[in-house]
């Protein structure tokens, strides 16, 4: 049982989150209705193997389709309008939508969880607005008259109570509030895997400790679930009582960069000297990041998933004696890794690269013994090129062959067509 004396922080923060947002977005463009109409998002309509990224409620419920659906899972109803996904369109509504709510409150009071989601503090504003569910009926009235689109939101006592409430309740009703008061009632019966932040293996190593719902979970000894999960264990209990630190006002853009990666899973399954090409682009990706940031990283790692008929893969790390952002350099320590851990027949469907341990490009010392700094200038100008001129305006040999990555990712967004 939680202290009597245990005093608990009191705000009034909505978390809103745009229902079927990329097709709601597509649906609008269309001139089409985002809850009346049948509409899939595909990332590419000449594969039919292609991941459905969204899905119109209509399409659901008639059809049963969800977002981790294919493209090919698709039934032949003509009425189903099927689109390409727009990433920045979708980028481009969401900044819309931030700019809206900036109308309520200020920007430090508004804290982006993803491109359709959002927490929202609205302390003070019962003077101007009325109280927290008259702001949110207000917010999503707007969003629907100016951008025609829909969202649930749901109301808590801080991000944690808000966001799960939405989760549960809000996307059926709309609109629903959870204070710490409502917690035993509305949370404790809920099976732990339907709350955010849990996910299946968490899931699974609770259920072995007998913990099946939120309310077992808050009965359960912090000390145990703190010796087991460690500091993890000590949050889970809290959340399980509806308890959240987490600031709700502040300057959430701005976040410590603890590495840089970049990954991609493959058009087609790759032979083992294929991928070099496909690593080079990656290395060269990374590094680039690395130096618009002006940082450097001395911890290299590399990660390969092989195809599903093989299934499996390897991710393994290696260490340099002087931080660097040369891309030659990562390179060569990513095919030192793959050469050693490579298992010599798997077909290649997934790769990553991350550099981290991170400091700043000025501090990084200079090897006696190796003159560095035309390295390090000649990559600084070709990302100046690049700024000035477009990200394809100057690639590798490499990036024109058809083992590259870089060529067909300059017009993507986050792996799909901007």
């Amino acid at each position: 049982m939680l202290p009597t004396n245990l005093k608990l922080p009191r705000n009034n923060v909505l978390c809103i989150d745009m229902r079927s947002f990329y097709a709601s977005v597509e649906c609008m463009k269309n001139n089409l209705d985002p809850m009346q109409d049948m509409l899939a998002v595909v990332g590419d309509k000449k594969r039919s193997g292609s991941i459905i990224l969204a899905a119109s409620p209509r399409l659901k419920k008639k059809h049963g389709i969800k977002n981790v659906s294919r493209f090919f899972e698709l039934p032949d109803d003509p009425d189903i309008h099927i689109v390409e996904a727009k990433m920045g369109d979708y980028l481009q509504v969401s900044m819309e939508i931030t700019k809206l709510v900036n109308q309520y409150v200020p920007k430090e009071a508004i804290h982006q969880y993803s491109v359709d989601e959002l927490w929202v503090t609205v302390n003070g504003l019962e003077k101007l607005y009325g109280d927290s569910w008259q702001v949110a009926r207000m917010i999503k009235a707007e969003l629907l008259e100016t951008m025609g689109l829909t969202c649930s939101i749901g109301i808590g006592d801080n991000k944690f109570l808000a966001k799960v409430v939405m989760d549960l309740y809000a996307k059926e009703t709309g609109i629903a509030e959870c204070r710490y008061e409502d917690v035993e009632k509305m949370l404790w019966p809920v099976p732990i895997e339907q709350i955010w932040g849990i996910g299946k293996r968490m899931m699974r190593n609770l259920n072995r400790m007998g913990i099946v719902t939120l309310g077992q979970l808050a009965d359960f000894p912090v000390e145990r679930l703190k010796k087991r999960f460690g500091i993890m264990g000590e949050q889970l209990y809290w959340h399980a009582w509806g308890i959240d630190s987490s600031p709700v006002i502040g300057d959430f853009q701005k976040q410590e960069q603890k590495g840089f990666g970049h990954g991609i899973t493959l058009l087609r399954d790759y032979r083992g000297d294929e991928v070099f090409a496909c690593i080079l682009d990656l290395c060269e990706e990374v590094c680039r990041r690395a130096r618009t940031a002006g940082q450097t990283g001395r911890t290299v790692h590399l990660g390969i998933g092989y195809s599903r008929e093989n299934g499996g893969g390897f991710s393994r790390s290696r260490s340099v004696a002087l931080p660097t952002n040369i891309t030659m350099e990562i390179y060569k320590v990513c095919m030192q890794l793959f050469r050693e851990f490579y298992d010599g027949v798997s077909k290649i469907r997934r790769v990553f690269v991350t550099l981290d341990n991170l400091a700043n490009d000025e501090e990084t010392q200079l090897d006696l013994f190796m003159d560095k700094t035309k390295q390090k200038d000649l990559g600084y100008v070709m990302d100046q090129i690049r700024q000035k001129h477009g990200a394809a305006s100057l690639l590798r040999a490499t990036s024109f062959t058809d083992l590259g990555v870089t060529l067909n990712r300059t017009h993507k967004i986050g792996g799909h067509k901007a």
